[in-house]
C-alpha cells in the first residue's frame, strides 16, 4: 500500500512539473505555475522521506534530513527575498551550480556505495575482480552524472563570478584546444573504466572529477558578457541532464521527469537564444565576442558626432507623440528604474499617447530578464512586444526611448559585415521618426564596439542614470 502511495506521489509530482512549466509560458500565470510545481516537489520529497523502502528498511536519519531541509529553506528564502533584480542572473547561476553539484554528489555517493560493498575475500575465492563485475549501464550513468553535473557546477560558479564582476574574462592561445583535450581525456578514461574494469577504478574516478571541474572553469572563462544569457541556459540544461541521471540511478520517476524537463527546456532556450543572435552554439562558445574587444574613440563612424537633447525638449517630443516605444536594456535594470518607467508610461497614456515596450530576446544578462523586470513594476504583458512584432511597429512610431540598451539596437548588425555582431537580429529602432537614447556615457556595450545608431541625424542622446533621468523626464512631462 505504501509503495502504491509513493508511486502516486511521484506521479503527482511529475504532473505538477509539466503543468507548472506550461503555466510559466504566460506571465499572468507564471507565479502560480511556480507554486504548483513547488507543491508537487514537496509531495514527492515527503513521500520519499516517509514511504520509501529499500529491502524493507526505511530511510531513517530524519534529524539530519529535516535539519538540512530547514537550513536550505531558510537560506534560500532569505537570498531570494534580498536579491536585487539586477543580481537575479548571478542568483540563477549560483542556484543552478548548486543543482549541478547535487547531481555530481549523487554519482560520487553511489560510486562509494559500490566501493564499500566490495568484499575482497568473496571475489578472491572466485578469481574475479569486484570492478570487473560492475554493471556497465550503471557505471555509464554514474559517469554521465559526475561529468555533466561537475561541469555545470564549476561553470556556473565562474559565470556567477563574472556576472557580479569578481571574475574577469580570461583566455590564452590554444585554450579551446586544451578544453577539447580535457573533454576527450575525460570521456576516454570513463570508457576505459567501463570496458577494461581496472583495479585502479577509484583513482580514475576521482581523476574524472578533477578534470570535470577544470573543464567547467576553462569552458566558461573566455566567454564574454554578451554571450552570458546563452551560457546560463546551456549550463541549466546540463544540470537537468545530470539530475535525470540521478533519476535513472534511483529509479525515481519524479526526479527523472524533472531532470528531463529542465534539460529539454534549457536546450530549447539555448537554441532560441542562438537564433536570436544569428549565431551557432559553437560560435558562441568559441567566438566569445563579448570578451574584451576594444571600443573606438568618442567620435562616430566617418568622423560623425552625436547630439544631446534636453529634458524639456525630450518631454515635449514624447508628450505630443501619437505612439512611443520604450526599449529597455541592462542599464534600466542596473538603475532599478522599472517602476519610474511605468509611471512615465501611465502619464503619457493619460495625455493620449500610445505606449508599448520592445523586448529583444537577449536584452539583459539572463533569458527573459526584461520581461521579469517590467512585470515586477506591474507593466501589462500585452504591452511587451517581441522583436518581430516590435519591428513591424517602429515605422509608425513617433518616438523610441532607449533605456540602457546598446548592441541590440546597433544597425551595424545589418550593415557592417566586419562587425562581430553582423547578422544578429536587432530592434530596428532607426525606422522610427525620432530616437532618444538614455545612457550614462558613450561607452560601448558588451560587444565592445561603437553603436552607429548614436550618430544618426534622428538620434538624440539623453545622458545620465536611467532612474534619475526618468524621474526628471516624468516631472517635465507632467508639467506640460
Amino acid at each position: 500500500m505504501e509503495l502504491n502511495l509513493l508511486v502516486f506521489c511521484y506521479l503527482l509530482g511529475s504532473v505538477t512539473f509539466i503543468v507548472g512549466l506550461k503555466m510559466l509560458s504566460n506571465p499572468v500565470s507564471a507565479r502560480n505555475g511556480n507554486l504548483v510545481a513547488a507543491a508537487g516537489m514537496f509531495v514527492a520529497i515527503m513521500g520519499t522521506i516517509f514511504l520509501y523502502e529499500d529491502e524493507g528498511k526505511k530511510l531513517g536519519n530524519y534529524g539530519w534530513i529535516f535539519a538540512a531541509l530547514v537550513i536550505g529553506t531558510i537560506v534560500g528564502t532569505l537570498m531570494a527575498k534580498r536579491v536585487k533584480m539586477t543580481a537575479m542572473p548571478e542568483m540563477v547561476s549560483l542556484f543552478n551550480g548548486m543543482g549541478g553539484a547535487c547531481a555530481a554528489l549523487i554519482s560520487v555517493i553511489e560510486f562509494r556505495h559500490l566501493i564499500h560493498g566490495y568484499d575482497p575475500a568473496t571475489y578472491a575465492s572466485t578469481g574475479y575482480s569486484f570492478f570487473s563485475s560492475l554493471d556497465g549501464t550503471t557505471m555509464l550513468i554514474i559517469f554521465l552524472g559526475l561529468i555533466i553535473g561537475t561541469v555545470s557546477f564549476s561553470g556556473s560558479m565562474i559565470a556567477w563570478g563574472k556576472l557580479n564582476g569578481k571574475i574577469k574574462d580570461f583566455a590564452f592561445k590554444g585554450q579551446h584546444i586544451i578544453n577539447l583535450v580535457i573533454l576527450v581525456l575525460n570521456i576516454a578514461i570513463a570508457a576505459f573504466i567501463i570496458v577494461a574494469r581496472p583495479e585502479e577504478t577509484p583513482l580514475f574516478f576521482y581523476a574524472i572529477l578533477l578534470l570535470s571541474i577544470l573543464y567547467g572553469v576553462f569552458f566558461v572563462l573566455p566567454i564574454g558578457g554578451a554571450d552570458m544569457p546563452v551560457v546560463i541556459s546551456l549550463l541549466n540544461s546540463f544540470t537537468g541532464v545530470a539530475a535525470a541521471c540521478g533519476g535513472f540511478l534511483y529509479d525515481n520517476k519524479v526526479m527523472l521527469t524533472g531532470g528531463i524537463l529542465v534539460g529539454a527546456a534549457g536546450t530549447l532556450l539555448t537554441m532560441l537564444m542562438c537564433k536570436a543572435m544569428n549565431r551557432s552554439l559553437s560560435n558562441v562558445l568559441i567566438g566569445s565576442f563579448g570578451g574584451g574587444a576594444v571600443a573606438s574613440g568618442g567620435a562616430g563612424p566617418q568622423g560623425g558626432t552625436y547630439k544631446e537633447i534636453s529634458l524639456s525638449d525630450a518631454a515635449v517630443v514624447m508628450s505630443y507623440a501619437n505612439k512611443v516605444m520604450i526599449v529597455p536594456g541592462y542599464g534600466l535594470a542596473v538603475a532599478q528604474a522599472q517602476h519610474i518607467c511605468h509611471e512615465l508610461e501611465k502619464t503619457l497614456e493619460a495625455k493620449g499617447v500610445e505606449v508599448k515596450y520592445a523586448i529583444h530576446p537577449v536584452a539583459g544578462r539572463m533569458p527573459g530578464h526584461m520581461n521579469v523586470l517590467l512585470a515586477e513594476a506591474d507593466v501589462s504583458y500585452e504591452k511587451l512586444l517581441e522583436m518581430e512584432l516590435a519591428n513591424e511597429e517602429f515605422k509608425s512610431t513617433d518616438v523610441v526611448l532607449i533605456l540602457g540598451a546598446n548592441d541590440v539596437v546597433n544597425p551595424a548588425a545589418k550593415s557592417d559585415p566586419s562587425s562581430p555582431i553582423y547578422g544578429m537580429p536587432i530592434l530596428e529602432v532607426e525606422q522610427a521618426k525620432h530616437v532618444i537614447v538614455n545612457k550614462r556615457s558613450m561607452k560601448p556595450g558588451y560587444a565592445g564596439i561603437e553603436n552607429q545608431l548614436f550618430f544618426q541625424p534622428k538620434t538624440s542622446m539623453l545622458f545620465g542614470d536611467a532612474k534619475k533621468a526618468l524621474q526628471d523626464l516624468l516631472a517635465e512631462v507632467r508639467s506640460i
